[in-house]
């Protein structure tokens, strides 16, 4: 059966275009012009993605992915109008899975789109590590699924966590953007590179916080590993 997509934007001509270059792919559309209209259209058609506008009346797409997320892991696809908006909406609670920038080509939101498709419904199951591990002054209870620098405790999203987890899981290995995004599956966990980026930096400004400095290192031109986890500052 074809893939299912829930568009919520409530400009119509934004919609318009989106149903025309969905449909050529040969992907089936469900349309939304409101917050409210696209968490009744989740409940009743169950999407296998959800492109959904940030800035909509009475309810915005802020405000619906988070009630989406409270019980729901379907991917979401955003469309912004400013850059500003990229961090907060990949980031903090929202966990969303990638976005555009409007004006944009509808060919690049399908093709990204089904990039997300592919990789929620064809990736394997991995072996996870059960219990607390541990690497300097971090640890990650993976029953739990809650973190810790020290005593204090850090809130992460799911996407932050498997993140972290993934780098804690083999601390000296040097993971690429592309290995990172292969050891996620399942429907809410559809990575690119520029959305690892994103959720790196939300990373190392939670662990800052509370003095978790060098949480993460990066090998330019390489990618990402685990820091040293001391909690050593960085140089003034």
């Amino acid at each position: 059966m074809p893939s299912t997509i829930l568009i919520v934007d409530d400009d119509p001509h934004i919609r318009q275009l989106l149903v025309f270059a969905f449909g050529k792919a040969g992907l089936e559309t469900i349309e939304a012009s409101d917050g409210e209209a696209a968490l009744a259209e989740v409940e009743r058609h169950a999407p296998d993605l959800v492109i959904l506008d940030i800035n909509m009346p009475r309810m915005d797409g802020l405000e619906v992915c988070r009630r989406l997320r409270a019980h729901n892991d379907v991917p979401i696809f955003f469309l912004s109008s400013r850059d500003d908006e990229i961090d907060r909406v990949l980031g903090i609670e929202l966990g969303g899975d990638d976005y555009v920038v409007k004006p944009f080509s509808p060919r690049e939101v399908v093709a990204r789109s089904m990039a997300i498709l592919r990789r929620t419904s064809a990736r394997p199951p991995a072996v996870e590590a059960i219990g607390t591990i541990r690497h300097g002054r971090l640890a990650l209870d993976t029953e739990s699924w809650s973190a810790h620098w020290g005593a204090e405790e850090v809130s992460l999203t799911v996407t932050e966590f498997t993140i972290l987890r993934t780098l804690l899981a083999m601390p000296s290995r040097i993971f690429s953007r592309d290995q990172i995004i292969d050891r996620f599956r399942g429907p809410g966990f559809a990575l690119t590179d520029r959305t690892v980026d994103s959720h790196i930096r939300n990373l190392r400004r939670k662990f800052a916080d509370v003095g978790g400095f060098d949480i993460i290192e990066t090998r330019a031109g390489i990618g990402y590993r685990l820091g040293g986890c001391s909690g050593t500052a960085p140089p003034a």
